[in-house]
């Protein structure tokens, strides 16, 4: 039976003024040094649907947990953006997502697809065509064959379990996500698919992909192929797909006899295409849930510590910090709106975040900064520093 379909990918169309003068690539970020960072670069061959094949080295980006493993796997891949964009989408790390995962005994390896980041030019394996007559089967080839190509890298490193692994995506890399389930890989157990699709133009046609049934079609024509569980996330307010084509897409793929939860969240922000990085709160609860039913060990990371009901959160002099860092830092933390949370290190760093999942941020931006393991002093109007 075919394992690869037809769909077409969300690329909106550009002047070609636009795509003579692509966005250069973004300076690489500071390494996670309490994640044990690392980028590799491996070796793919693709085909795009003119039947040019090319060989190209891809970054691959590498988080980790402490200690020898093995721990099981997660393979994350990224969306599409606008062509001119595709070099400043640089090096993908979903640095939020990962330190999420790696805190629950993942490994999680994000390779950088070509034609984009540092390999944008002049091949585009996932190009699919017209919007009328889309031709992305070279394009899930190519997608999915450098998902493999990452897992094979894996299996070669001691601290990793390739026979435990998933597959996650956002956007098109929710189309890889699903198109690597539909392929049936050996020793994969599970795919998530965040908002993902083809077809979408936020811009001129908000909530109306191009050719929504192409998508449908595709996926209802790999779905007796998937073997694993899938947990599909999508949110009302998505400016690509909308709300209602997500229902159908997940129709066409749980009627051809696949498997997947599907949850369309309330709205998030102005997009809830972005829901993967700006509604953690909403969606980790979901995730949680559904990784426990594998039979994977998963607890809420991080834990919220008791409060302190003997020191308030306003007394600054009682933070165990130097004064300028609690004048730039703490002072500044105490003027933010809730939910917030600060961190600090035993060394004297300090990070603090408001909003969506503040606590994992503050402890991530914090650790990060020396690859120390950092607590947490106060959440929103407690201080929780254990004495």
């Amino acid at each position: 039976m075919r394992r690869w379909f037809r769909a077409w990918i969300c690329v909106a169309l550009l002047p070609a003024a636009a795509l003579a003068q692509p966005v250069p690539a973004p300076p690489e970020p500071p390494p996670a040094l309490d994640l044990h960072e690392q980028v590799v670069r491996i070796a793919v061959t693709v085909r795009d649907l003119y039947g040019r094949e090319e060989k190209r080295e891809i970054p691959v980006t590498i988080f980790r947990p402490d200690g020898g493993g093995p721990y099981p796997l997660v393979i994350m891949n990224h969306g599409r953006a606008p062509a001119d964009r595709r070099a400043a989408q640089g090096r993908a790390r979903y640095e939020h997502l990962s330190r999420y995962l790696v805190n629950h005994g993942f490994v999680v390896m994000l390779p950088t697809r070509v034609g984009y980041g540092e390999t944008y030019g002049d091949f585009d394996p996932e190009d699919a065509g017209s919007c009328q007559s889309p031709r992305v089967e070279p394009m899930s080839m190519a997608a999915v064959t450098q998902v493999l190509a990452t897992l094979d890298h894996a299996r070669r490193l001691p601290y990793v379990d390739a026979g435990r692994w998933l597959v996650m995506g956002q956007s098109v890399g929710g189309l890889t996500a699903v198109a690597t389930v539909g392929s049936a890989p050996s020793g994969l157990i599970a795919g998530v698919n965040f908002a993902g699709g083809r077809g979408g133009n936020p811009q001129t046609q908000p909530g109306e992909p191009c050719n929504p049934g192409a998508t449908a079609r595709a996926w209802s024509r790999i779905a007796p192929n998937a073997r694993a569980p899938m947990l599909w996330l999508y949110w009302r307010n998505d400016r690509y797909w909308g709300e209602r084509y997500p229902q159908q897409w997940h129709a066409a793929w749980t009627e051809a006899g696949a498997r997947a939860e599907f949850h369309q969240l309330p709205p998030s922000g102005d997009d809830g295409h972005n829901g993967l990085g700006a509604d953690m709160d909403t969606w980790v609860p979901l995730f949680e849930k559904f990784a426990r039913s594998l039979g994977l060990d998963v607890g809420h990371w991080p834990a919220r510590p008791p409060a302190d009901a003997m020191v308030r959160v306003d007394d600054v002099s009682r933070v165990p910090l130097g004064a300028g860092a609690r004048a730039a830092g703490y002072e500044k933390f105490l003027q933010s709106k809730q939910p917030r949370a600060f961190a600090i290190s035993p060394s004297g760093a300090w990070a603090w975040a408001t909003g969506d999942w503040a606590i994992g941020r503050a402890l991530g931006n914090c650790q990060s900064r020396r690859g120390e393991i950092c607590r947490l002093y106060a959440i929103d109007d407690s201080v929780v520093w254990s004495r």
